[in-house]
């Protein structure tokens, strides 16, 4: 029925949510989808048959979505699927941050088998005295799956807790702690914080958004967390307030050249969402959009076209990726007048310079695909029968 080809290691139970027809290829041009988690496709020629990439995880800069929408190809991602296993580090990186439990390890460590380590233990422990995150502060920037976890999770820890999101909508809203306050800015964040933590994507909007404008707003003696991605912050601007005391930790997951002899500083290798449960459940959702994709046309969580849904699809359908430029008012008069189709149901979005349409119709036939495609502005078309 379909193929699919996966760049990385994705988990077992969700390749086994695909159904029977589905087959498993060795190269790149012969899949209608490929699966991903962080192999680098901006070096990659995608073949005519693609239609569909799934990355098995949230961030997607491994991906060029811009490419892909202009080639008509649907860039989907997990969110949530992670959200837990990133909010239990979290609430690790909160506490090593605040008192030096791995300085204290590393020294037990050093002492191995000195008979004396017990006494010495209690002469030594005062260099690992820190404090308790109750009462605290803590500034959530970001406040979609997981960062909304964080911050009632947070709350449940006793932490004081104000979050932004320039996109935070009803539902979101709701999925909010009460007592979770909602600031007008991540200015408003970082001021009123003792920690901040970092949980939006990488996007030409967010990148280096912690930069020293921004830290210049912070108290001396702030802790950020970033589990999110590292081009969120400006490096240089983070050496300068870490050297100045501003910010008194940085706890960071993601280890570069840059940021590896940052003082005062926690790296871990990328482990937020590094859990068998993550990954089955990031593999599990990401089989699921491809799926529904190739077999109905719908669209969930795609990151460089707009959700589109019109259901289990029963007869004929037709899907098109196009300009935003081309209302889908066109394309039916043109499925209605110049290939006598009759359309029992239709559904179109628009995202950014992007539009996809699905139309329901009585009858299917593969020149019809070929006939779409010639209207200027038509991206690619494909008939589900």
């Amino acid at each position: 029925m379909f193929t699919y080809k996966c760049l990385n290691p994705i988990a077992a139970i969700g390749l086994n949510n695909f159904p029977e027809g589905y087959s498993k290829v060795a190269e790149d041009q012969e899949a209608d989808a490929i699966l991903v988690r962080s192999a680098k496709m901006h070096e990659m020629e995608f073949g005519p048959e693609l239609k569909c990439i799934a990355r098995a995880g949230a961030g997607v800069n491994n991906i060029p979505l811009d490419r892909c929408a202009e080639q008509g190809i649907v860039v989907f991602n997990t969110p949530g699927a992670n959200a837990n296993g990133v909010k239990e580090l979290f609430v690790f990186a909160a506490i090593a941050s605040v008192r030096d439990v791995i300085g204290g390890i590393s020294w037990t460590k050093s002492e191995a088998g000195n008979p004396d380590i017990a006494a010495l233990t209690e002469k030594e422990k005062k260099k690992f005295v820190g404090h308790e995150i109750m009462g605290k502060t803590l500034g959530v920037i970001g406040l979609g799956a997981i960062g909304a976890k964080v911050a009632n999770t947070a709350i449940s820890l006793g932490m004081k807790v104000i979050g932004f999101d320039a996109f935070l909508n009803d539902s979101m809203r709701a999925a909010l702690d009460p007592l979770v306050t909602i600031a007008s800015s991540n200015e408003e964040v970082v001021a009123a914080a003792d920690m901040i933590t970092l949980h939006v994507p990488a996007l030409p909007s967010t990148v280096g958004m912690i930069n020293e404008a921004m830290l210049a707003h912070a108290k001396d003696g702030l802790i950020v967390i970033n589990l999110a991605r590292d081009t969120l912050v400006d490096t240089p601007s983070m050496r300068k307030a870490l050297e100045s005391g501003k910010v008194a930790k940085y706890f960071c997951d993601f280890p570069t050249g840059e940021t590896s002899d940052l003082p005062n500083t926690i790296l871990s290798p990328h482990l937020g969402a590094s859990t068998e449960e993550s990954e089955d459940n990031c593999a599990v959702m990401a089989v699921q959009e491809v799926t529904d994709f190739l077999e109905n046309g719908n669209i969930r969580n795609s990151v460089n076209y707009p959700s589109v849904s019109l259901g289990k699809r029963e007869g004929a359908r037709f899907t098109v990726c196009h300009k935003a430029s081309v209302s889908a008012d066109q394309i039916a008069e043109f499925l209605k007048t110049e290939r006598e189709k009759t359309i029992s149901g239709m559904i179109s979005k628009t995202r950014g310079d992007y539009a996809y349409s699905i139309f329901d119709v009585d009858s299917g036939c593969e020149k019809c695909t070929a006939a779409l495609e010639t209207i200027d502005g038509v991206i690619k078309a494909r008939i589900l029968k």
